[in-house]
């Protein structure tokens, strides 16, 4: 069974006083897994499961609109990525439409009139998420063996932090990607599922689909992690395949970093301990711009997607 499923980490030693020993075997087990293939599953992540759950109903009852509904909200034109409702072009191999929400506040979002309940469920399920996400930073953070508060320092601005309720379009029999394969270009990427599932795991070079379960969050450790800790962390690589004749809905929360942030190994992981840099350093916002191409104007042939190797120093 081990070998054919995620860990699931239980929070609650994290939020709440004296369970050192809770901590410490959490601890553990992300950084195992987060050392070989960055995936694992939270429970008691103190976000609401009633909202959870609420949040996947009213995303349904939005996508199941016809189309001249929501194109309303339709993305504007001076956003740094298309905040609002979006579809997958025809050409892509991944096949979803999605509204994508920033920050509560922020000037970018155009949020549906309808369902009406809907916006004010993706701010607040948006504000539980983001601060799973410094929970997660800083337990990532003592896994690292870094000094306190590090990576809650260097990533500060939350601005460019983003959520995204996807629906999966059904499969037919000779066609069932949803996500090609790929790994995530920000820091900490978090999801939940309806119990249709679909999201599946590389470990070991096995592909693991990952049981939706009420109430699970799952977490994958993403590219900016993986080069900060020169590969000491690995970006998790993951899919989605769609069920035939079944839609697929889902929240992925970004845990993201500011555009003009300077992203390069850190010298814990280099020079303090004689080893190499695996990457050149680059301007986070430029590395965003070449993945959104590949969405946007997918390459004719997969070699030619921009991935975080693009920046791998070859030895």
């Amino acid at each position: 069974m081990a070998a054919s499923c995620i860990p699931t980490v239980n929070l609650s030693p994290f939020l709440r006083e004296g369970d050192e020993n809770g901590r410490k075997k959490a601890m553990e087990e992300i950084s195992k897994v987060c050392s070989e293939y960055g995936f694992f599953q939270i429970v008691n992540h103190d976000v609401p499961l009633d909202l959870m759950s609420k949040a996947l109903q009213l995303s349904k009852a939005f996508f199941d609109y016809p189309d001249e509904e929501k194109l309303k909200s339709s993305p504007g034109s001076d956003a740094p990525l298309p905040a609002g409702y979006s579809r997958q072009p025809q050409h892509s191999l991944d096949k979803n439409e999605y509204l994508l929400v920033f920050p509560p506040g922020s000037c970018f979002n155009v949020y549906p009139p309808n369902p009406p309940e809907l916006r004010g469920v993706l701010e607040e399920i948006f504000g539980y998420l983001s601060k799973t996400g410094l929970l997660v930073e800083s337990i990532l953070n003592d896994c690292l063996g870094l000094p306190p508060n590090f990576l809650k320092e260097f990533n500060h601005d939350r601005s460019w932090d983003l959520m995204a309720a996807l629906h999966y379009f059904p499969a037919s029999n000779n066609e069932n990607i949803g996500i090609t394969e790929h790994e995530d270009g920000n820091c900490i990427t978090f999801v939940f599922q309806d119990g249709v599932g679909g999201l599946e795991v590389c470990k070991n070079g096995e592909w693991i689909p990952v049981i939706a379960e009420e109430g699970t969050i799952v977490v994958n450790v993403s590219d900016v992690i993986q080069v900060l800790s020169n590969n000491k962390f690995k970006s998790g690589t993951h899919k989605v395949v769609r069920p035939i004749g079944r839609s697929r809905y889902s929240y992925a929360f970004f845990y993201n970093l500011q555009g003009d942030k300077w992203v390069e190994p850190l010298p814990q992981f280099t020079e303090e301990i004689g080893e190499a840099a695996k990457y050149r350093g680059f301007l986070y916002k430029e590395y965003q711009q070449l993945r959104m191409r590949n969405k946007t104007n997918p390459p004719s042939r997969p070699e030619d997607v921009i991935n975080i190797t693009h920046y791998a120093i070859n030895t």
